[in-house]
């Protein structure tokens, strides 16, 4: 997905780091933003997994280090809860200065619970989603028990959290005591998704419901099956992404038509407007026409199978091509063509094996085309949609000469 690497002041004029994705074609219909979890980073694989997915929805995402954390300035262990509840503030106060304030707040277990105190600070937020949130921010505080005695008694304490240690002082302790959650969610106000796994080991499935009940309409539930709480696998932030970017259309005034509508095309005016990008690996996003795509290649080829190969889709336009050209023509017709199937496969053949074609030496591109015609069909007109499956308009482009022509675009 295409980004830029950001910074902007919280409200004590540290530097937070922060990075904004966006979609392929760089305009979102609407902007979010993402709340990491507790002792994370904005670079942690779930925020950018869901972030990818939102950004197939045309969504902008600008997703930061609170403080003390990643690339942001400040010390940790200065910070507490009511802080990072700031720092949203003051990103979203950012993001509003610079491009368009935030109509959506994503928030990831102690993030998820940031978010709903933060909102109320945001007037132009429509929807707020959390995931993996603990209902009662203090839940935190049962990570902290091998040392809370020590913060108790000394003040401070240095805690292991994921491999690495963190300075942590009794105001944090004493800050989360003193959220309120429940009265916060019952005026909330706005749209609210509570998404979680069932199975999560350290934010139980309770807390969700606490979330839910308190909340009131409108709200919805999505539950994450076997995630567990980070997200590990990376189907289920893929998927979180994805029904949190179908659910907020819905909130931020976004019709599916404009969701999808092509954008400006760089070439001009065309018939087929595609733009592809790539980033790291072979993952690839594509934007056909306002319809959001992925491409990539097998993990044996060194990628990470999460889409269709580029022949996949050579493929594709072919079938999808003769599959409506048979069908335009059957009705035209008045052909009783109940339904068309398409087989296809692609391979590379020695040109001496193939009797029909001109080239003679070396390899050649060969697919090989099954169709299968259902319905009451005459003999006749069975062979006469065979050759029509010859003059659909891809089949015609494969077979003629392509001219090419590549450009150079500066960015930046």
């Amino acid at each position: 997905m295409n980004y830029k690497k950001l910074i902007f002041p919280n409200s004590q004029g540290e530097l937070l780091g922060a990075r904004l994705d966006l979609p392929v074609d760089s305009e979102p219909i609407a902007y979010a933003l993402f709340a990491h979890c507790f002792t994370c980073t904005k670079n942690i694989r779930a925020a950018g997994n869901i972030s990818r997915a939102l950004t197939q929805h045309s969504i902008g995402v600008l997703r930061f280090d609170f403080t003390g954390l990643g690339e942001s300035e400040g010390d940790f262990a200065n910070t507490n809860f009511t802080s990072n509840v700031d720092d949203l503030v003051a990103a979203a106060d950012y993001l509003e200065r610079e491009y368009e304030a935030p109509k959506i707040l994503v928030g990831h277990s102690l993030g998820g619970a940031a978010v709903l105190q933060a909102a109320s600070r945001l007037p132009k937020v429509a929807a707020v989603a959390t995931v993996a949130a603990p209902y009662d921010p203090g839940h935190v505080t049962h990570l902290l028990q091998s040392a809370k005695e020590e913060i108790e008694n000394e003040g401070e304490a240095e805690v292991l959290l994921a491999g690495r240690p963190f300075r942590i002082k009794k105001q944090f302790l004493d800050d989360l005591e003193s959220t309120q959650s429940e009265q916060c969610i019952r005026n909330l106000k706005k749209a609210l998704l509570v998404l979680h796994g069932p199975l999560d080991q350290t934010v139980g499935i309770e807390n969700a419901a606490n979330i839910f009940q308190a909340a009131k309409h409108p709200k919805s539930f999505i539950t994450l099956d076997e995630a567990d709480h980070l997200l590990s696998n990376e189907a289920d932030s893929l998927y979180a992404g994805a029904m949190i970017g179908a659910w907020a259309n819905k909130y931020i005034g976004v019709t599916q038509e404009e969701e999808k509508a092509p954008k400006v095309n760089p070439l001009g005016e065309s018939e087929s407007q595609v733009i592809v990008r790539t980033e790291d690996g072979f993952y690839t996003e594509v934007l056909a026409s306002g319809h959001s795509l992925v491409a990539d290649e097998p993990v044996s080829l060194g990628g990470t199978n999460q889409g269709p190969t580029p022949y996949d889709y050579m493929l594709a336009g072919l079938g999808s091509c003769t599959t409506i050209t048979l069908r335009m023509y059957a009705d035209r017709k008045g052909w009783p063509l109940e339904s068309v199937v398409v087989h296809l496969n692609h391979n590379k053949i020695h040109a001496q094996d193939c009797e029909a074609c001109e080239t003679e030496k070396g390899k050649i591109d060969h697919v090989e085309r099954i169709l299968e015609l259902n319905g009451p069909l005459t003999t006749e007109q069975i062979q006469r949609l065979v050759e029509i499956a010859d003059k659909c308009p891809v089949h015609k482009t494969l077979h003629s000469e392509i001219h090419v022509e590549t450009q150079l675009k500066i960015s930046g």
